[in-house]
């Protein structure tokens, strides 16, 4: 599934192909914002940890990975 984090006095937002669950990533994410000088921390499909202090996050989407398909095709 992919996680996008937008992060605050950024232009760009952070994306994360993981492998957790929504209800995971929503956990993680919960518990990260509700504590003092949290971090968010994620795991992607590759097994890499993908840390953010959780007072820069401005929001975070979760959903499906996006499935289009890049390139050519012979009509």
């Amino acid at each position: 599934m992919e996680v996008k984090i937008g992060i605050s006095d950024s232009p760009r937002e952070l994306v994360v192909n993981s492998s957790q669950t929504p209800d995971e990533v929503e956990a993680l994410v919960t518990a990260a914002l509700s504590g003092d000088g949290g971090v968010l921390s994620l795991l992607d499909e590759k097994g890499r940890k993908v840390l953010v202090q959780a007072s820069k996050v401005a929001y975070v989407e979760i959903g499906p990975v996006a499935g289009g398909k890049v390139g050519f095709a012979a009509i």
